[in-house]
């Protein structure tokens, strides 16, 4: 063996082994000690108690801090914040429910569901659900669900003030399985930390969070045994095709069909002889499930005649005109029917919320400048909800800024379906499969254009579930938008039938 050989020997062994000793260590991850760890992790306690509306008062336990996410050989990787709300005298665990919250986006942090209407503060709206004047006002929520569940309601990382480490890229988290993978740690974690294996568990999601909570339905069983109670899905999307009015997908054009005219009726739009909302939408799904979808399908091949009389049906049942229904090719995009519907009195309508209006500064564009239902209507109040909730009643104060509705949980990795729709319908499919002692609580608001109902209901019906599963899953109607619970009326419907579906009435 030659001397320039054992040379060359020794310097592979050299760069193998320093190659080694960095597998998955980042250039510039910050080596923290134990026992800034330690404190890292140690939350905000504070004691308080809350009276429901029907009287019934509990004490209970609030923590808000952080749970670190971390590789099997201890590296922490990411910082997730979290608040929860846990009942005080309990003595078996096993007979409190659990409850983990987490609303959308995605890159929206857990604050529309903590303070409009499971935590034990909401937001005062008025009755309608507009926003009341600056600098608002938070009260105890007497419909809080802490009267049947503990709550922990989680920011998934670039939300809220969850971050990833310091050198770590926020790319390992920004992505539908990162996300699960990263939310389902958060929760095994937190189960086994906290002692809650024999406590009946459930999910609540809203929006890209009913997405997430399928997911994780699916995730949580295969990766950890952790089998689920229930799910609570709110204002739900579970395939992303129902609502992509991307050519040459015509199905969300049939499934927001019935909410355009939920939204027409409630802007006295429509003929005044439609004096029923629920006889109406009837009626329309009817029309879109059936001359609507064949005239679709036909394309070119619709004869002249034929594209009249569905302009003219439709123009009855979305309040546009025909001649407009005929420009658009029979196919009206959700962001032009906001412009659209009451352009010739320079009003736009909402998206999360079509009850809501707003003016533009140019009544001539093709969609509108702000959403009303939500830079009008919720950014503000919820805003300042959650930052006061933090201070005052939780005692914790941080300088970061509370990510509310961020756009820097972005670029969203969906390379799991690269050129496909996401469709975790099959997720949920497969674990109520392996589960059926799992329910499932769908909640759904008339006025909702970002998530319609008709779409959860066409979703649901080609997930080709079981037939004796179907009773494991219930829906719920409301007149209202995607955030239902800022309508009081919505809000206590919303409280009763969640209730119901734990057991408690």
């Amino acid at each position: 063996m030659t001397r320039r050989y054992l040379l060359l020997l020794c310097f592979c062994l050299i760069a193998f082994t320093s190659f080694g000793q960095n597998v998955g260590k980042d250039k510039n991850t910050r080596q923290y000690s134990q026992e800034e760890l330690i404190l890292l992790e140690r939350p905000s306690e504070t004691q308080h108690t809350l009276k429901f509306e029907d009287g019934q008062q509990i004490s209970f336990t609030a923590k808000a801090g952080y749970m670190l996410l971390k590789t099997e050989e201890g590296e922490p990787r990411a910082k997730v914040f979290y608040i929860a709300y846990t009942k005080n005298d309990v003595r078996n665990p096993a007979d409190r429910p659990l409850t983990v919250a987490f609303n959308g986006g995605p890159g929206s942090s857990s604050v529309w569901l903590h303070m409009g209407a499971l935590g034990p503060r909401r937001i005062v709206m008025d009755e309608v659900g507009n926003s009341l004047a600056p600098p608002y006002k938070v009260v105890d929520n007497e419909y809080s669900w802490l009267k049947w569940t503990d709550l922990v309601f989680v920011d998934p990382v670039m939300t809220g003030y969850s971050r990833p480490m310091e050198g770590v890229d926020k790319k390992e988290f920004l992505g539908f399985e990162e996300d699960i993978k990263a939310v389902g740690e958060f929760i095994q974690r937190y189960v086994t930390l906290n002692k809650r294996w024999a406590s009946p568990k459930y999910l609540a999601g809203e929006s890209y969070g009913t997405t997430r909570a399928a997911g994780l339905s699916d995730y949580l069983m295969d990766r950890y045994g952790m089998y689920l109670n229930g799910l609570v899905l709110i204002s739900q999307i579970t395939n992303f095709q129902t609502a992509r009015f991307t050519r040459g997908n015509d199905l969300p054009y049939i499934l927001f069909l019935p909410t355009y005219a939920a939204t027409a009726w409630y802007h006295k739009k429509l003929d005044p002889a439609f004096t029923d909302l629920r006889k109406l939408l009837d009626e329309v799904e009817t029309f879109a499930m059936g001359e609507y979808a064949s005239a679709l399908l036909k394309g070119d091949q619709l004869t002249e005649a034929e594209e009249i009389r569905i302009a003219e049906k439709l123009s009855r049942y979305t309040g546009l005109s025909a001649a407009y229904i005929r420009q658009a090719n029979l196919r009206p995009v959700i962001h032009k029917f906001c412009k659209e519907l009451r352009r010739d009195e320079g009003i736009t309508v909402g998206r999360l919320d079509s009850r809501f209006t707003g003016k533009d500064y140019d009544d001539t564009g093709d969609r509108y400048e702000f959403d009303p239902s939500y830079d009008k209507t919720i950014y503000g109040p919820f805003t300042t909800a959650v930052y006061d909730h933090l201070g005052t009643y939780l005692n914790y104060l941080s300088e970061l800024p509370y990510e509310i509705l961020t756009g820097r949980a972005r670029p969203w990795n969906y390379s799991n379906v690269q050129n496909q729709y996401l469709n975790v319908a099959e997720s949920l499919r497969s674990t109520m499969h392996k589960n059926p002692f799992m329910k499932v609580l769908i909640c759904n608001g008339y006025y909702d254009l970002a998530t319609p109902y008709f779409a959860t209901e066409y979703t649901l019906d080609h997930m080709f579930l079981d037939p004796a599963l179907r009773k494991n899953i219930t829906m719920k109607y409301f007149e209202a938008g995607h955030m239902m619970y800022i309508h009081q009326p919505s809000l206590e419907q919303f409280t009763r039938d969640v209730e119901e579906f734990y057991g408690g009435r």
